[in-house]
């Protein structure tokens, strides 16, 4: 039965939760964008899989704000930061370096800048079936140096 669970488990952290294809993004990282609910500028530091579309983060002015692609409008020009890229893309499979139990694959299901670093949103707990009142968020933010990419 425990193999059963562990298959499970390692399935569900590889399967996409957008299906067979990546969902185009509306606009790219670090691009700037204008933000129609604010009628402000500012650029796409971040996006992540959630509730079904893409989720941008938005820093504007020191302040990160998050909204759909219907909230805003990119304007292809990048804005000057002096960041290197990110070492991972969405969707793709990764091995977290500490994780104890279970699969230590997972998929990118979001990038985000904080701090001049990047950071990777990762499902680190699958879903129970019951509610559980310890773990309010199954997906967390890891850094570069925890993940190491795996060759397909």
């Amino acid at each position: 039965m425990i193999d059963h669970i562990n298959a499970l488990q390692k399935s569900w952290y590889l399967s996409p939760p957008w299906g067979r294809t990546i969902p185009p993004v509306e606009v790219n990282l670090l691009e700037r964008v204008y933000l129609r609910t604010t009628r402000t500028f500012g650029y796409c530091c971040g996006m992540q899989w959630k509730h079904e579309c893409w989720i941008y983060s938005i820093d504007c002015r020191n302040e990160i704000l998050h909204a759909t692609q219907n909230q805003i409008i990119g304007t292809g020009e990048l804005e000057a930061i002096s960041v290197q890229k990110p070492a991972f893309v969405l969707g793709e499979r990764v091995m977290l370096c500490s994780h104890d139990k279970g699969t230590k694959q997972r998929l990118i299901l979001g990038i985000g800048l904080v701090n001049n670093s990047w950071f990777y949103v990762v499902e680190l707990v699958s879903p129970t079936l019951t509610q559980s009142r310890t773990i309010s968020n199954r997906f967390s933010l890891v850094g570069e140096k925890s993940l190491v990419r795996v060759n397909v």
